[in-house]
């Protein structure tokens, strides 16, 4: 079984997003962000009633859920019926790798729910790598199985169900520690003396597809769950990786989910891009303390703007060192 960061699903940077990787800027042409630029400009640069609150030198960060927050909408529900029926029919042999899933329409009207649902679950059946998708018509469009979601895969697969309920609060707190250990292992492997810097290629290439004129909130938040993914998948380290992926259904959704919250979409998409940047501009500078305020920043931030959380307040240290390989063996 390849494990999750080899997979090309539809959001994965190996394939590129179908809304079009490549119509971001060309990689010669990326905005130049330095490492601290948007950190520091935080402290003095930002309206008093900005809700983004910069994170100060080497201060940890926590969120507290806001009682009339929390709940995803019911019709995210559906997509879980469909994600089931079809992990059912693979662990039952029904479906073997070959197989073809039934066309969109037919699982839809088999299923009772609508065509929506069924392209979400596939999506993430192809994100875990089970099956691959191509478009068109004929013999070679459509879904077909890959793989069987056997040991670790299965576990993953009610990951992504289960992260559907997960307080916004506990997803936060995980983020903050799983991606400022992610950040600090990839600027270590910055530093001169590393003889193996980690590739932030494939990252990149995500950032500069969102900088692409006329994204929606959708396809742009879509695009930032997958940067946070290839961020993990560059440290090389499966089980990270895994959880990240697990937990990416969650954390786009609660994303989108707060949007409307926002004041200006616009502002707000603009920030978030200058803080992917910084983030990728600590990790190349080798300066994991950066790197971490930045991505704690960047986290911690865009849930309290959006008032799914409350503001970080005075949490537990989240610089929690990553897993060697070693460890896992």
């Amino acid at each position: 079984m390849a494990p999750p960061h080899d997979v090309k699903g539809p959001f994965s940077y190996s394939r590129g997003w179908r809304g079009g990787l490549g119509r971001g800027l060309d990689p010669g042409r990326r905005r130049r962000v330095v490492c601290g630029q948007t950190t520091a400009a935080s402290s003095h640069g930002r309206r008093r009633n900005d809700r983004h609150h910069p994170i100060a030198e080497e201060e940890p960060v926590t969120v507290d859920a806001v009682p009339a927050q929390g709940a995803l909408p019911d019709e995210r529900r559906a997509w879980q019926l469909v994600l089931e029926s079809i992990e059912g029919e693979l662990l039952s042999g029904r479906l073997r790798p070959g197989d073809r899933l039934a066309p969109e329409r037919s699982l839809a009207a088999s299923l009772g729910v609508g065509r929506s649902s069924v392209r979400e679950a596939i999506r993430v059946l192809e994100v875990l790598g089970l099956i691959r998708t191509a478009t068109g018509s004929g013999p070679t469009s459509g879904a077909i199985i890959v793989a069987l979601p056997g040991g670790g895969m299965s576990a993953l697969m009610r990951l992504q169900v289960a992260a559907q309920g997960f307080p916004v609060e506990d997803v936060v707190k995980t983020r903050l520690v799983l991606e400022a250990a992610v950040v600090t292992e990839l600027a270590e492997a910055h530093d001169p003396a590393s003889l193996e810097p980690a590739s932030l290629e494939p990252a990149e290439q995500l950032l500069d597809a969102m900088d692409a004129p006329g994204r929606t909130e959708s396809e742009f938040l879509a695009l930032d769950a997958q940067f946070h993914l290839a961020l993990a998948e560059a440290t090389g380290n499966q089980v990270i990786t895994a959880t990240m992926a697990g937990l990416r259904s969650a954390i786009e959704a609660y994303a989108r989910a707060g949007v409307a919250a926002l004041g200006s979409w616009a502002e707000t998409s603009a920030r978030l891009r200058l803080e992917h940047r910084e983030i990728v501009a600590c990790i190349r500078a080798a300066d994991p303390a950066a790197a971490r305020r930045a991505v704690q920043a960047h986290i911690a931030g865009y849930y309290a703007e959006t008032r799914l959380t409350a503001g970080p307040r005075d949490p537990d240290p989240v610089r929690a060192p990553l897993p060697s390989r070693a460890d896992l063996t």
